[in-house]
């Protein structure tokens, strides 16, 4: 499936006011950093890296007949950005990911109005590795707090989960696996049980951190339509070209 892009929505330009300069002095001299995009000194993130961040276009794509609004492609600058939030915890980073991916998820509920949001949980080795769920960030840079997630079922073997999908979904992270590796460790991954009551016969907007094949994101709206939800569109920060 190609990409098209999406027109950009700017995110907030950096402090350009004498006491935001200061505070940036300030802070640098106290715990010195470094620009994560082209290792300018003094700024987590220099101007010149946001305003390359404000020309890149966003990707549209469809997963499992649905389509996904990414705020980026996951590659150059943004591919840095979602490493060191995600793998470093650096929340000084993505001021510019959080506030384009935000803006997206208001625009599809202006197109659903009374939808639901829904989020894709982290990976339980993420989650433990983190502490914190990435989603949840862009969530409240859209306004939203308290938002439900889907559920990740445990590993069972059973009869009908023979030992290599169980080995699947037991093993490393989807990098790490194949292209089948990855339909194997997420099919039937996840669950919209608990959020029936809820979910049954209303719109559905669901949201993740970063889509590369969509196996994932294409589970959580077969969990939703399961349930009798209705997934009317999906947004992540990055996305990988398919």
């Amino acid at each position: 499936m190609t990409t098209a892009p999406t027109a950009p929505v700017p995110p907030p330009p950096p402090s350009t006011t004498p006491w935001g300069d200061a505070l940036t002095a300030v802070v640098a001299l106290l715990l010195p950093v470094v620009c994560v995009g082209c290792g300018t000194p003094d700024h987590a993130l220099c101007r010149g890296c946001h305003a390359l961040l404000r020309e890149l276009p966003g990707r549209t794509r469809l997963v499992a007949g649905v389509r996904l609004d990414a705020a980026f492609e996951y590659e150059g600058t943004v591919r840095t950005l979602v490493l060191e939030w995600k793998l470093r915890s650096r929340s000084d980073v993505v001021g510019p990911l959080t506030a384009r991916t935000g803006a997206l998820v208001r625009a599809a509920l202006a197109a659903a109005p009374g939808a639901v949001v829904v989020r894709v949980p982290p990976s339980r080795r993420g989650a433990r590795r983190r502490g914190f769920d990435p989603v949840v960030s862009v969530l409240r840079r859209a306004g939203l707090r308290r938002t439900p997630a889907l559920r990740r079922l445990p590993v069972h073997p059973t009869a009908a989960d023979p030992a290599d999908l169980v080995a699947a979904r037991a093993g490393g992270g989807q990098k790490e696996r194949t292209a089948l590796e990855r339909v194997a460790a997420t099919v039937g991954s996840l669950s919209a049980a608990a959020l029936a009551d809820g979910l049954q016969g209303r719109d559905v907007v669901l949201v993740d951190d970063v889509v590369t094949t969509g196996v994932t994101m294409a589970e959580a709206v077969r969990a939703v339509r399961a349930v009798g939800g209705r997934p009317v569109r999906c947004v992540a920060v990055a996305s990988v070209e398919a």
